[in-house]
């Protein structure tokens, strides 16, 4: 299953919608379950440097079938997944990156967003994975 050109606009339209709503200036990369780029949106002014990060967050997601911020808590000094940042070419372990599930809860993709705290980050990605299901 995965995610279309259509949901992916959907998600991207409301990650955008918050982020005006929280006044914030974000990059949104939505993936799907095989983790390739559908749609990626820069908001005017966003950080350059937040349009790795926000593809990089929504892969770490689908890699691990959770959302970003849970994987950091594994990833922590003692922890299972301490170092894990470390491979597929780099992982993002710190919040902003959400899977995308449908209506029967199957993931068909994944969101990234990149821009502002990490808590903004998560807030505005989960408003974009929640208007697809």
């Amino acid at each position: 299953m995965n995610i279309t050109l259509e949901q992916a606009q959907k998600a991207i339209e409301a990650s955008i919608a918050k982020s005006k709503e929280m006044n914030v200036k974000m990059n949104i990369a939505v993936m799907d379950s095989g983790v390739n780029l559908v749609a990626f949106a820069k908001m005017d002014d966003a950080w350059l440097g937040s349009i790795d990060i926000a593809q990089k967050k929504a892969r770490t997601a689908r890699y691990f079938n959770m959302n970003t911020g849970e994987i950091g808590k594994l990833s922590q000094p003692g922890q299972p997944l301490y170092n894990i940042e470390h491979s597929n070419n780099g992982l993002i372990t710190f919040p902003g990156g959400v899977l995308v599930k449908d209506s029967s809860g199957n993931i068909i993709g994944s969101i990234g967003v990149s821009g502002s705290s990490v808590e903004d980050d998560h807030e505005v990605a989960s408003a974009g994975a929640a208007a697809i299901s």
